[in-house]
């Protein structure tokens, strides 16, 4: 494999998270408001790109292939879990 397949790969195996994390903030401004103390749209994309790709990591760690539905539904509850986090919903 060449460097442009294993880029492919790469960025295949890390789209779900790095469009649910750009997802996540974008709907989470037209659910409520901007509340106070919570972080910029940019950070919280960033933070839960992080979150999702260490998940789906772990979960390709730990089932031994990718693209299994436990990953996924790990990567969901990983992510909105942060994002919870990030905006404080608990007050």
């Amino acid at each position: 494999m060449d460097f442009l397949d294993i880029s492919i790969h790469f960025l295949n195996f890390v789209a779900p998270a790095l469009v649910l994390a750009l997802l996540m903030p974008l709907t989470g401004r037209l659910m409520r408001r901007h509340q106070r103390g919570s972080p910029s749209w940019w950070v919280q994309v960033a933070i839960n790109a992080l979150v999702g790709v260490i998940t789906l990591a772990l979960g390709f760690w730990l089932m031994g292939r990718d693209g299994k539905m436990t990953a996924y539904g790990a990567l969901v509850l990983a992510m909105a879990s942060s994002q919870w986090l990030l905006l404080r919903a608990w007050r």
